[in-house]
C-alpha cells in the first residue's frame, strides 16, 4: 500500500489484482448489467489511483475501494432512468435446479425463483441494495455500510428487512416453505 500511495504503478496493479472481484461484484449488485458494472469497476480503479493521496487509512484499502466503487455505481444507475429493465436475471446469479430432481420440482423451483425475483424487484432501492450486497457473500457487513454510507445496525435491518418482505410476499403467493 506505502509504495502504490508512493506512485508505483506495479503496486497499484496488485492492489487492483487482489480487490477486483470484490469491486465488480459491488458494481453488480448496484447496477446489476455487468457490461456497466465493468465500466465502473474501471472508473473506480482510475478514480482510486488519481486520488490514492486522499486515502487516509481510517478504514482499509478494501472498504475505502468499495465506497469509491459504490458512489460512481450509484452516479450511474442515477443518470440511468431505467436501470430495472435492464437488470440481470436472478437466474443468472442462482445456481440452477439439480438436474437429477423430478420435472415438476425443477419447474416449482423455476417459477419461485422468478416469483423471488419480482419480490427482489419490487423492494426499495435502500433495501434492495443491501440485500444484494449481503447475498453476494462477498462483503462483510462492516463494509456494505461504508459502501452505502450507513451503521452496520442499519444494514443489518435493511437486509432482515428485506428478507423479511420477500418471504412475505412468497408465502402470499404459496410458497409456504419460503425462507
Amino acid at each position: 500500500m506505502l509504495l502504490a500511495r508512493q506512485g508505483d504503478p506495479e503496486a497499484f496493479d496488485q492492489l487492483v489484482v487482489r480487490h477486483q472481484s470484490a469491486v465488480y461484484r459491488a458494481a453488480l449488485a448496484a447496477l446489476r448489467v455487468p457490461q456497466d458494472a465493468e465500466d465502473v469497476a474501471q472508473d473506480a480503479f482510475v478514480r482510486a489511483w488519481c486520488h490514492l493521496g486522499r486515502f487516509r487509512g481510517d478504514s482499509s484499502f478494501k472498504t475505502w475501494l468499495l465506497t469509491i466503487v459504490w458512489n460512481q455505481a450509484m452516479s450511474r444507475r442515477r443518470r440511468v432512468v431505467s436501470w430495472l429493465r435492464r437488470a440481470v436475471a436472478i437466474e443468472a446469479v442462482v445456481e440452477p435446479a439439480d438436474g437429477g430432481r423430478a420435472q415438476d420440482v425443477a419447474v416449482h423451483d423455476k417459477q419461485m425463483e422468478r416469483h423471488a425475483q419480482r419480490a427482489i424487484q419490487g423492494l426499495s432501492p435502500t433495501l434492495r441494495d443491501a440485500l444484494l450486497l449481503a447475498q453476494s457473500g462477498e462483503y462483510a457487513y462492516g463494509e456494505i455500510g461504508a459502501m452505502l454510507n450507513v451503521p452496520v445496525g442499519t444494514v443489518k435491518w435493511r437486509v432482515s428487512e428485506a428478507r423479511r418482505r420477500v418471504r412475505q410476499e412468497l408465502a402470499r403467493l404459496g410458497y409456504g416453505h419460503a425462507r
